[in-house]
């Protein structure tokens, strides 16, 4: 039992860090301020994003976009829950942790704001990521671990770590 708990704790630790990022941000940079970290490749920018993921539905009114994501979110993390209780690997229960926690930290924002704070800018060049967060950070990694997990088990001719079938 105690083992199950623990990527549930990893995820409340992956929230506290996003919460703790995003406030630190909301006190110290300015809305829309540019703090350059490295020049021409990363900078610190206060955005809010509305919408989800690049942006998407920004543009939907509040009320549609307010009850898709919340609904949306909540489902998905009820089921990222329920897949991390019985995960069987230690990358899937990681990937599942990363996934949870980011997931809770931009619900969180959602729930409490209305849109989530974004603040990571990377470029190079003409080339520019859309801003994103800790929280979008380790939902990006969660979901590659899960992406790698598959196509590894899947070569070596195993079974996904998930679920055990019985």
């Amino acid at each position: 039992m105690k083992q199950r708990l623990i990527p549930y704790l990893g995820a409340l630790a992956i929230f506290v860090s996003d919460r703790a990022t995003k406030v630190w941000v909301e006190s110290t940079i300015g809305a829309w301020e540019v703090r350059t970290v490295i020049p021409g490749f990363f900078n610190l920018i206060y955005t809010e994003n509305r919408g989800m993921a690049f942006s998407l539905l920004a543009d939907a009114s509040p009320a549609v976009r307010t009850t898709f994501l919340l609904g949306v979110s909540g489902v998905v993390l009820l089921f990222v829950a329920w897949m991390l209780w019985s995960a069987e690997s230690r990358l899937h229960r990681a990937a599942l942790t990363l996934v949870m926690g980011g997931a809770l930290g931009n619900l969180y924002d959602r729930l409490t704001r209305g849109s989530v704070i974004d603040f990571l800018d990377l470029h190079a060049g003409d080339l520019h990521w859309p801003t994103f967060n800790l929280a979008d950070s380790a939902i990006t990694a969660g979901a590659l671990l899960l992406v790698w997990e598959m196509l590894t088990t899947q070569r070596a001719g195993q079974k996904p770590a998930g679920r055990t079938v019985t």
